[in-house]
């Protein structure tokens, strides 16, 4: 298993696959860890979680130097990455007591409750993108509820896996209660079938997602679904167009825009058509391209030169298909996965930037006529992960984010972002479930009534 920097195309580190016998070893150490675990008091747990945020912090630097080495993301969001990590860390072990609490329930009986109890151990498959806080928005509520976990994430940030085996040790919790194992995508179902796995949660491709939800259903084991997201940002005539395009260009290239809630589709009514593509193109030029470990740099390269491969491809059917590239949409010369910033104007139905999602910082301006087609615009598509509205009438457009966008997450006037506080996920075929909050805790647990006569 191979780290490659996507910066030069120099393997940055080979990491040996865990064979069967690992991988068992690793299985029955969390299930052991568990049984432990989940008869600790919520302070011991949350001593655990707490430190864990403490080493985040302390190591953000070091952190984020390894996420620019193995992904490309610039040093600047490593280190926001790995900040947001300890935050959620110190979210849980804040609020997992209270969130976890019985929960009375008036009846006849002279008692009755929901109690929760941890299920098992549970199986996390992540991606690269988000190397970090992917997997510790699962860690800090699953362990906190006291269940144990093993991770098998993407083969390109194998060193920033092991390193959250090390910082989970070194915050004191039980061995083996999470673990990385080194495995590829085609062991997962082996792992799955294992007795010892109670459930699992992916964030990735939604057929990565629909092959584990298949598996997962055929053996009654439950799952959570974070899969990919073709977003909408719907811009309406009353918008402040410089404070939109300014937010825009921003959501288009987070984690040089290879995030599953980053803006990717840009649907604009016409009467505004033509200052906002100009105010947003120029926006979006200013992201340029740069050595991801250089403090400046706001947009690396992508991780891999076939995602990057993959995208051209995408932009170069979509202009085939009549789409006008304002800004970027070329490979550039050199080494590594780089790839502009990039305004595809004159979208259609049909075309590839439409209908698919665009892993990489290209963006698709759609024009229509009218709000009601923004909005019929923006619902059609297979995913419903996140969307936004900018109008400068606020009730109206957070009308049509809470009762008209078919999506898990919905934002006025402000990038769509993920939170602690709040629950996340989609709906379609971004999946299902929810991850952070009250929901996020409460997928791993066993909502048990108890009733006394």
């Amino acid at each position: 298993m191979k780290s490659i920097n996507p910066t030069n195309g120099e393997v940055v580190a080979e990491y040996p696959e865990h064979d069967d016998g690992e991988v068992d070893r690793r299985l029955e150490a969390a299930h052991r860890a568990f049984r432990q675990w989940r008869q600790t008091s919520f302070s011991e747990r949350a001593e655990a979680m707490s430190r864990a945020g403490e080493i985040l912090e302390k190591r953000k630097e070091e952190l984020a130097r390894l996420m620019a080495i193995e992904m490309g993301k610039p040093v600047a969001a490593g280190r926001a990455e790995a900040e947001k990590c300890a935050w959620v860390c110190r979210y849980y072990s804040d609020e997992a007591e209270a969130m976890l609490a019985d929960q009375p329930v008036g009846t006849e009986r002279s008692k009755s409750y929901i109690h929760h109890e941890p299920l098992g151990v549970v199986l996390a498959v992540m991606p690269w993108n988000f190397p970090f806080w992917q997997v510790f928005r699962f860690i800090a509520p699953a362990l906190m509820a006291g269940n144990a976990g093993v991770l098998k994430h993407a083969s390109n940030v194998s060193g920033c896996a092991l390193q959250i085996d090390e910082i989970l040790d070194e915050a004191g919790f039980p061995s083996g209660l999470f673990s990385t194992l080194l495995i590829g995508s085609e062991r997962v179902g082996r792992v799955l079938e294992d007795p010892r796995i109670v459930a699992a949660t992916l964030t990735g491709s939604e057929p990565a997602g629909r092959a584990v939800a298949a598996k997962a259903g055929s053996l009654l084991k439950k799952t959570v679904l974070e899969l990919g997201g073709s977003d909408p940002y719907l811009i309406l005539a009353d918008a402040d167009l410089e404070k939109a395009a300014s937010i825009c260009a921003q959501s288009r290239t987070i984690n040089n825009g290879q995030s599953c809630i980053a803006a990717k589709r840009f649907i604009v009514v016409d009467d505004v058509l033509e200052p906002f593509t100009a105010a947003f193109t120029k926006e979006m030029a200013a992201y340029e391209l740069g050595d991801p470990l250089e403090e400046e740099t706001r947009l690396g390269p992508l991780a891999r030169r076939d995602l990057r491969d993959e995208l051209h491809q995408q932009v170069t059917r979509t202009v085939e298909a009549g789409a006008i590239p304002l800004l970027g949409a070329e490979v550039p010369e050199g080494p590594g996965a780089f790839y502009p910033a990039s305004v595809l104007a004159g979208v259609k139905e049909g075309m590839a930037a439409y209908s698919e999602e665009l892993f990489g910082p290209v963006a698709a301006v759609i024009a229509v006529e009218s709000e009601d087609e923004a909005v019929r615009v923006a619902n059609d598509t297979s995913f419903g992960l996140g969307a936004a509205v900018f109008s400068s009438d606020v009730e109206r457009a957070e009308h049509l984010a809470a009762t008209r966008l078919e999506a898990g997450c919905c934002f006025v006037n402000a990038l769509v972002a993920s939170d602690p506080r709040l629950p996340f996920g989609g709906v379609k075929a971004s999946g299902y479930g929810r991850e952070l909050s009250v929901l996020g805790i409460k997928e791993f647990v066993n909502q048990k009534t108890v009733v006394v006569a």
